[in-house]
């Protein structure tokens, strides 16, 4: 077949508006990390004014982690959830830190080790864990999920490396409260990629982060596309008047 006939074969898939054919996409997300990784930390405090640190601790809270446990930490970059779980885990527990993107996971292998914890770090796509079936008693992933080129294939996977009775917790952008949409608008879509060509030098990764929060499923579909992927008891907390939501799931 020539190229020109398979091309009008392509799945499309989104990045940010943009349609681009699924192939494409992992490489164009890893862009993106890549440019942003050194300043990823200090954005996230000026973009949410310190509150995805309330948001991290609380997804962390209704893990239900206990010492001695193994968690999975999916799209960790920069460590946050890892470090918070390590705290919970204890020196008898494991914590697993994974992202696809070698620059961002640099980032929180450095953190780690500069604070004292030794722990496996391993570059991996979330659609491909390569872990066991049910091995970890938790597996989470925060700001991870909407750049999967294959949503329902990640969740399937998270489930898989569940152990029976596990959890999954999936911390991501989501639906606004109707009221504050266009303020929301405004500032993710309009200032935000001037805040990030100011501080890393970077407007269209801001850009593109900001229109794939538009583009992520909303509570309720999220939840249902994780019960789907074979979770149940899925129920979601909204925070911040839904600027974020933490949807949790039980693999039984």
């Amino acid at each position: 077949m020539n190229r020109t006939l398979h091309k009008g074969l392509d799945k499309t898939t989104h990045f940010g508006f943009e349609a681009v054919p699924e192939q494409d996409k992992a490489r164009r997300v890893a862009g993106v990390f890549t440019s942003v990784a050194d300043k990823y930390d200090l954005m996230n405090d000026v973009m949410s004014a310190g509150l995805h640190r309330v948001w991290k601790r609380f997804a962390v809270s209704v893990s239900g982690v206990r010492e001695g446990q193994r968690v999975l930490d999916v799209a960790g970059g920069s460590a946050d959830l890892s470090r918070l779980f390590l705290k919970k885990v204890g020196s008898n527990g494991q914590v697993v830190l994974t992202d696809i993107n070698n620059a961002m996971l640099r980032v929180g292998r450095d953190r780690l080790i500069d604070e004292g914890y030794t722990t496996p770090v391993t570059q991996c796509d979330a659609e491909h864990l390569p872990f066991p079936d049910n091995y970890f008693d938790c597996v989470s992933i925060a700001f991870g999920l909407r750049n999967a080129t294959h949503k329902d294939a990640a969740l399937r996977d998270m489930c898989r490396v569940l152990k029976p009775g596990g959890r999954l917790i999936v911390l991501e952008f989501s639906k606004i409260a109707k009221p504050l949409e266009k303020i929301f608008d405004v500032y993710s879509l309009k200032l935000l990629p001037k805040i990030g060509q100011f501080i890393a030098k970077d407007a269209d990764s801001y850009r593109y982060l900001a229109e794939s929060i538009r583009m992520h499923p909303g509570q309720e579909e999220l939840k249902q596309m994780m019960e789907m992927a074979g979770l149940e008891k899925v129920e979601y907390f909204n925070l911040t008047a839904g600027v974020v939501a933490v949807h949790r799931g039980c693999k039984f």
